[in-house]
């Protein structure tokens, strides 16, 4: 199932029968990948007027109730309306789903108590590449990041000269697999949320920052197509599902 996608000067076939899953579903539970202190996701049959939205307890159908939070609770896409008082929805704001992207691989690099990524870091793996989508993966990679529970742990974040390195270079899509671009306690500054999103500029309202994935070992660094999907939710943030797709890369080809 190849298809062929137009960028520029350049044809990218890819194989739409081998789609990359890098999103991190929600589920019910204290299992949950968590962030920023608030209790786990609820996935619960329905209850009313001695109504049980559940087939094992004799209803005819499941039908549960979902509470979550979409920046605490797993992979989600947020827009600029993350961190202003307008209001701003990511369903309105990312109007184009499939995009050039780079996956790059970086072990973030302890500055001050701190583990950061850097400019440098970037820079060293992006080189001269220039992509609408840059997907981070960081180091050590293992499957715990599914199920992390991290508050209060200061994972590591992007500095301020990173994400104004990524917008130098033309990224508008953002995706890391952590809870946060910026500090986890940083007294509200945001800094490398702001960088991103030109917060004291013009905003870059079709910029996005997606948050929580999980890039399995066996996706290699380099470019990829990926399709960003969202779920309609009119509010700064939703939770998305973004999928690679690998780059045929010898059948390349000049548009």
């Amino acid at each position: 199932m190849i298809a062929t996608i137009k960028h520029r000067t350049k044809n990218y076939p890819i194989d739409l029968s081998k789609p990359l899953d890098i999103s991190v579903a929600i589920k019910g539970g204290e299992e949950n990948v968590n962030a920023w202190y608030v209790a786990p996701p609820k996935i619960e049959a329905h209850e009313e007027s001695g109504f049980v939205g559940k087939v094992s307890e004799g209803a005819s159908i499941n039908f549960n109730d979902i509470s979550f939070n979409p920046h605490a609770h797993g992979t989600h896409t947020e827009c600029v309306g993350h961190i202003t008082e307008e209001f701003h929805s990511v369903n309105k704001n990312l109007k184009q789903y499939f995009f050039l992207s780079e996956v790059v691989t970086v072990a973030p690099e302890l500055v001050n108590d701190d583990f950061v990524i850097s400019k440098k870091q970037l820079k060293y793996a992006l080189g001269n590449k220039k992509r609408e989508a840059v997907v981070i993966r960081t180091l050590p990679n293992m499957k715990q990041k599914k199920s992390r529970q991290y508050s209060h742990s200061n994972p590591p974040y992007l500095t301020q000269e990173a994400a104004d390195f990524l917008v130098e270079k033309g990224v508008n899509h953002l995706l890391v697999d952590l809870p946060s671009v910026d500090k986890e306690k940083d007294n509200g500054a945001l800094v490398a949320h702001k960088a991103f999103w030109n917060f004291n500029g013009k905003l870059r309202k079709n910029a996005t920052i997606t948050e929580f994935i999980y890039v399995a070992n066996s996706i290699e660094d380099g470019t990829y197509i990926l399709n960003l999907q969202v779920a309609p939710f009119e509010n700064d943030a939703s939770p998305s599902r973004p999928v690679l797709y690998r780059v045929i890369q010898n059948k390349v080809t000049p548009k």
